[in-house]
């Protein structure tokens, strides 16, 4: 099995990949096989942002295994102005919707329920296959509400990692 517990900088040459979703990229503890079909085992530090395509880790061998982020179907999102577009974004993240953004679009898993309500919004949308790599959060962390003084709860929010504590 390869056991890999360390995240390290993109590197420009490494042994092996592992494709994974981006569900699975968030995950610190993780049972997976690589892209030679080898099982794997992640047990990465806990409360990191998510695996981001490209980066790399060291197995306990000291193999470098490549992460890559595996096409998902996904909801493309486009509008006819920049404020329908603001719109549709504001709804999303009101239901805590992970969204890729780009130069005029969102994404976002692909859901029917949530379709169905951009296209009562007027949005545009469409089904497409492609890596999904959204906004990790403005904290960078779990969702929390700051408790000053509170020794327990004496820390920055982070958004995103719900219970997480560091």
């Amino acid at each position: 099995m390869l056991v890999i517990h360390h995240r390290l900088d993109p590197q420009p040459h490494w042994d092996e990949e592992l494709h994974l979703t981006h569900e699975a990229r968030s995950k610190s503890r993780l049972r997976c096989f690589s892209a030679a079909n080898e099982e794997t085992g992640l047990f990465l530090e806990r409360g990191q942002p998510p695996l981001r395509d490209g980066d790399c880790l060291r197995a306990e061998d000291g193999r470098i295994v490549r992460v890559c982020a595996r096409p998902e179907a996904l909801l493309h999102v486009t509008c006819a102005s920049s404020f329908e577009l603001m719109r549709a974004a504001y709804h999303l993240g009101n239901r805590h919707v992970a969204l890729q953004l780009g130069d005029g679009w969102l994404r976002l898993l692909d859901d029917y329920v949530l379709r169905a309500m951009l296209d009562q919004l007027g949005a545009t949308t469409c089904t497409v296959e492609a890596p999904f790599h959204p906004e990790h959060g403005a904290y960078g962390g779990g969702h929390h509400h700051s408790h000053q003084g509170d020794a327990d709860f004496n820390y920055a929010p982070r958004l995103h990692q719900f219970g997480v504590r560091t």
